[in-house]
């Protein structure tokens, strides 16, 4: 059985991505900033509204995924998608982007396949509204234990864990990938996500993973505190390896006791969607090479980077080369 450096499991969601303005924003009555759930008829009310879309596999965790695979590594993505016309576009767009996708495309699946309208605004911020669909309803069938036991590192994403079935499929996997001797990390996801699921959260990262990738409301979620120190120490107490993105103030890495702080370039984004995501790419392709943790914090920094400067939440320019030139790689 093949031998994944990086697995991905997550929301299998195409990106629809647009601008607009803020009196947009306000008319539609969309919440700026964040991700908002939406059901299937409202997702084709703001679909018709948007203007220059453009259409991209997405989902916060495939987005790391597909990342870390143009920095070379050798990917997979779990995810789970229907027999349709977008459930096509994304499992062939995630290979073609050098990214295996595990689950071919469900017949006669109960939902279609997901979708999330982005909406950039002037300050690149982007609101992001998202139908779920079927993506949302992968469960242990969807993934392979052989892919789970045979990768060096597992990438689990927080949204999943809004049905029980994802939880499970989660910590099933998480398992047998530590019995194959792999490290398992989760990305928290956003804060709304923790609050549904803190309990359950904090249960995985004390029991069965091996590290935590976050901003800094999602580690201070957590545990219900504005502190991010106290929220910081109390993760580190429970996790081996934690690592807090802190938009222009930096990134902080906890390992064992130790502390590294690693500042950022601050530059203005054109869009924001998928710095997070970039980031965690970086980061777990140092991971996967064998760098150190602020070499693996540093890396991450030149993804986002890159991603921010840009429509869309994958890179476009090619990031060797980017790294060569920081001296990264």
């Amino acid at each position: 059985m093949k031998t994944y450096q990086l697995v991905g499991i997550g929301n299998a969601v195409v990106d629809v991505i647009s601008t607009c303005s803020d009196d947009f924003l306000e008319m539609m009555d969309i919440e700026k900033g964040i991700m908002q759930l939406i059901e299937r008829e409202r997702a084709e009310l703001l679909y018709a509204a948007m203007e220059n879309r453009i259409q991209t596999p997405g989902g916060s965790v495939a987005n790391t995924i597909a990342g870390a695979g143009a920095l070379g590594l050798d990917a997979a993505f779990i995810g789970r998608v229907h027999d349709d016309r977008l459930g096509h576009f994304y499992a062939d767009a995630m290979n073609e982007d050098g990214v295996d996708f595990v689950n071919p495309p469900v017949p006669d699946g109960e939902l279609p396949t997901s979708r999330s309208m982005i909406f950039v605004s002037p300050d690149g911020e982007r609101s992001m509204n998202t139908y779920l669909g079927i993506s949302s309803e992968l469960s242990s069938a969807d993934v392979p234990r052989e892919v789970a036991g045979n990768a060096q590192i597992m990438f689990l994403e927080g949204y999943l864990f809004d049905k029980d079935k994802g939880k499970t499929a989660f910590l099933e996997a998480a398992r047998d990938c530590r019995e194959g001797g792999g490290k398992t990390g989760i990305a928290i996801s956003d804060p709304f996500c923790v609050e549904r699921h803190r309990a359950d959260f904090l249960s995985l990262i004390e029991n069965e993973l091996d590290f935590v990738i976050g901003n800094e409301a999602e580690i201070k979620s957590l545990f219900e505190t504005d502190d991010l120190e106290e929220a910081l120490r109390r993760t580190a107490a429970i996790c081996p390896l934690v690592v807090c993105t802190r938009s222009g103030d930096g990134v902080t890495v906890l390992h064992d006791g130790t502390r590294i702080d690693v500042p950022v370039e601050k530059v203005v984004p054109v869009d924001a969607t998928g710095a997070g995501d970039q980031f965690a790419a970086g980061f777990l392709f140092g991971m996967a090479t064998g760098r150190d943790y602020e070499t693996c914090a540093r890396i991450g920094n030149v993804c986002a980077r890159e991603v921010i400067s840009h429509i869309g939440p994958r890179p476009e320019a090619n990031m060797l080369e980017l790294l060569r030139d920081e001296g990264l790689v």
